[in-house]
């Protein structure tokens, strides 16, 4: 699911970029290796509704094989090239169109039939004569997440899976952190029907104009799919379940079929890829509730890449280089995965442990047993400010290394969910120029609170996740926080790094809304970050944004205290937002520390 990859993610992720974009176009050599066709295969689900497979196996198949399986609501033809690839290099692969997606029956419902589907289908493949019995998958963004969803049913034919870029749904899709999107509908508009709607969906012109409309005219969010011209009794019931609960739950694996799990797992996700927060935490749920065995066979890779580029990397991104070595060939990588897995092969050499990450600025690749063995401290830095000057980016207040510091008094920032100025020039496209482009930022001068750290004496790596205490005061019963993390370089460019985003009626747990009591004062943890390893270079300096969500990417809350979905101008309040950070608040920016690179 794609949203604007970080800043997306930060700014309002999405779950899909365009299916064909995914696939890279076969290698001559590859393109040279005969494969046997059959298009229109019918398999029987348990209800008796057929889905529909295009299968492509090495051209004169005499054995039986292993079996890749896609099951993808974009259209079975767009993993044409990954088909062929896989076919040519010893493996059946059936690319199966999603129930009521494509040329399968039955009704589509996202997220909802692929577990049991997904089992189904595994279970008929390996009663195929071509197949030997063992059945792995294939796939990103949703046909990550229907990978989980069919393992968690267990279908004992499925020998491995390899999870690329996974929503999970209530978590990163179709809303974070309890936040929903408006992309939502531009999704859902994707794939509602049976037939491809790539053109529709691509049309970042379109989509950008309806998205700031809605915003401009302050449209009650869950009136969002009859203002785009397609009711959705999907994003309707999406908006009746707005914070994490059973409703959510039950598409994910359980604590007990997190605990069954014992087959080889790899997970891939990226810096700057939208659905991160959902691989990272099918990844870390398994670390938890999994066996020893299991975690042991569980690997984890976190590359430089958006959404896409976790299919088919690239070596730039939004005008950032991350060298040759960043360029991995995931069509060989997962081969040698299959291969070690499903034919007694050796292990890939790329994984030399559990964990390899990619450290952007020194351009290298490191390695971990464990995600958190990456970070060797957090380094706190303290908030503090003259006299409430914080916000500006040119007279900021400052985060600092030294508890013993003297720090007294606040900052406070204004916001109107009715001011949209801000929002002038704001990117509705997927080139991640807001990654890099201070100039959104400098819009909101006088509207959010800025803190930078001193120039760095040296070279400092960091990895893993920040975390954010802040000590703030309300005049409202709610409103919505962001959190940007960004280095700015010597030169005064700038790099978003990370973000994290808050409701504050969750700000004490994503499953129970507790309304703000105005006028008091309490402890805001931020602890939801980006996953972030990058070398930050002598003289760099970090800078911290707390402000208001009131951009074209994320749903916007008008501080009432009430129905967020159905709020519009009518409910609107100003809220004075308090961030304090005197002795007995000291509000913090904790920062991951890398362990040395040995």
């Amino acid at each position: 699911m794609y949203r604007k990859g970080i800043a997306g993610l930060l700014l309002g992720l999405g779950l899909v970029l365009n299916a064909q974009a995914q696939a890279p176009r076969a290698a001559p050599a590859e393109a040279a290796t005969p494969v046997d066709l059959q298009w229109g295969v019918r398999i029987p689900m348990r209800d008796g509704v057929e889905l529909q497979a295009t299968l492509y196996r090495p051209q004169g198949q005499k054995d039986a094989l292993p079996c890749v399986l896609t099951l993808t609501p974009y259209i079975a033809q767009s993993y044409h090239d990954r088909g062929r690839y896989f076919a040519a290099h010893g493996y059946v692969f059936a690319a199966v169109d999603a129930r009521g997606r494509g040329n399968s029956a039955g009704q589509f419902t996202p997220f909802l039939q692929e577990a049991q589907d997904g089992h189904d289908i595994v279970e008929w493949l390996a009663r195929q004569s071509y197949c030997n019995g063992k059945i792995t998958m294939w796939g990103g963004s949703y046909a990550g997440y229907d990978q989980w969803a069919t393992a968690k049913e267990k279908p004992a034919h499925l020998a491995t899976i390899v999870p690329v870029a996974s929503v999970m749904p209530g978590l990163d899709f179709p809303m974070r952190n309890n936040i929903f999107y408006p992309y939502d509908m531009r999704w859902l508009t994707l794939v509602s029907g049976k037939a491809a709607q790539d053109d529709l969906f691509g049309d970042e012109a379109m989509w950008g104009q309806l998205f700031r409309s809605a915003h401009e005219a302050h449209a009650p969010f869950n009136t969002l799919d009859t203002r785009f011209g397609n009711p959705s009794a999907h994003f309707q019931q999406w908006v009746a379940n707005p914070l994490q609960s059973e409703y959510w739950d039950r598409l994910s694996p359980t604590q007990a079929q997190y605990a069954a799990l014992d087959l080889p797992i790899l997970s891939i996700t990226g810096h700057y890829d939208g659905d991160q927060p959902g691989a990272l935490a099918f990844y870390a749920n398994h670390m938890k509730y999994g066996t020893a065995a299991a975690r042991d066979r569980h690997y984890l890779i976190i590359g430089p890449w958006d959404h896409a580029s976790t299919r088919t990397p690239r070596e730039e991104y939004a005008g950032l280089k991350y060298g040759s070595a960043s360029m991995l060939d995931m069509n060989a990588l997962h081969k040698a995965w299959y291969d070690w897995t499903l034919k007694n092969g050796p292990k890939p050499e790329f994984l030399k442990a559990r964990v390899a990450y990619y450290v952007t600025g020194s351009n290298d690749w490191r390695y971990a047993d464990t995600l958190e063995a990456i970070t060797a401290e957090q380094r706190a830095y303290f908030l503090a400010s003259d006299n409430g000057r914080a916000g500006d980016v040119y007279a900021s207040g400052r985060l600092e290394a030294d508890q013993r510091g003297k720090r007294s008094g606040s900052d406070r920032y204004v916001y109107d969910p009715l001011d949209v100025s801000a929002v002038e020039g704001d990117a509705t496209d997927e080139s991640g120029a807001e990654l890099t482009d201070q100039r959104p930022l400098l819009r909101r001068n006088g509207k959010q609170l800025v803190y930078h750290t001193a120039p760095l004496d040296k070279d400092t790596d960091i990895a893993g996740f920040f975390r954010f205490s802040a000590w703030l005061k309300l005049d409202q019963p709610d409103t919505d926080f962001s959190v940007d993390i960004y280095a700015i370089a010597p030169d005064g460019s700038s790099l978003l790094l990370s973000n994290d985003v808050m409701r504050a009626r969750y700000r004490q747990s994503l499953r129970e809304a507790r309304l703000v009591k105005p006028g008091k004062v309490e402890r805001y943890d931020f602890e939801r970050f980006t996953f972030v390893a990058r070398q930050l270079k002598r003289g760099s300096r970090l800078r911290l944004v707390l402000g208001p969500i009131n951009n074209l990417g994320m749903q916007k809350n008008y501080n009432s205290g009430g129905v967020v979905n159905a709020e519009g101008a009518k409910d609107a309040r100003t809220v004075t937002v308090e961030l304090l950070h005197d002795a007995q608040h000291p509000s913090a920016l904790y920062v991951p520390i890398a362990v040395p690179k040995p």
